[in-house]
């Protein structure tokens, strides 16, 4: 690898961690402003969501333009399309975290409800999952990588008690319908980041091996989860 590539895919693993950041700390503010139902922080998620919308941007300009003067190939061509993935679903993590900003203001404003899942296991999941799958892309570690995937399943779980919960809520409490399904929608949109963390942990394997296993997702992890062994 010649200095000059070195030095931009270096500068390129700096600036998606950068959009890494913001995407996190965006998720975190989404979920204090749903517990403490509080405009003034959903305020600040929605806005932050711009940021990093144009750090998505810039990012993807930095790998194409490395692509173009570089034209890397083997495991540093797998780096930056690996980056370019993980980019564009840390931004639609960014939007799943302004969605759940978004029903703070109807949540409010509608007859109070109990909260028909499990907040604390659903929300420290999905961060959890997203800062390991970070971790795992900038520690090249495809072990961190599976334990993300396994992670999916809690909060899939978790999705579809919601489901049932809601549906049990509205029957008992016509008048707080609107309420539940909002709060619906914020299980749903926490479903999806834990769905985008592993998209990134298969990334991170494709990486790894040059090896895409997104439709045997659980047979890879078997095999390599026995190497290790």
């Amino acid at each position: 690898m010649n200095s000059h590539l070195r030095k931009d895919l270096e500068k390129l693993k700096t600036q998606i961690l950068k959009v890494a950041i913001s995407v996190e700390e965006n998720v975190r503010k989404s979920v204090k402003a749903l517990r403490e139902l509080s405009p003034a922080l959903a305020c600040e998620v929605i806005n932050g969501d711009y940021d990093i919308d144009k750090l998505e941007v810039d990012t993807e300009e930095e790998c194409l333009k490395i692509l173009a003067l570089h034209q890397p190939v083997a495991s540093d061509l797998r780096f930056v399309i690996t980056v370019l993935k993980i980019n564009n679903e840390l931004e639609h993590i960014g939007d799943m975290a302004s969605n759940i900003a978004k029903r703070v203001s109807f949540i409010r404003t509608e007859n109070p409800v109990p909260i028909p899942f499990d907040i604390e296991t659903m929300t420290s999941r999905t961060v959890y999952m997203l800062k390991t799958s970070i971790d795992a892309f900038l520690q090249s570690d495809e072990l961190l990588a599976i334990g993300v995937c396994s992670d999916d399943a809690i909060v899939d779980e978790e999705n579809r008690r919601c489901y049932g919960n809601v549906a049990e809520g509205i029957k008992d409490n016509p008048d707080g319908a609107m309420c539940y399904i909002n709060y619906l929608l914020v299980s749903k949109a926490l479903e999806r980041i834990a769905d985008l963390c592993t998209n990134i942990a298969e990334d991170i394997i494709y990486m790894k091996r040059s090896l895409i296993v997104r439709h045997n997702l659980d047979d890879a992890i078997e095999r390599i989860k026995s190497e290790y062994e």
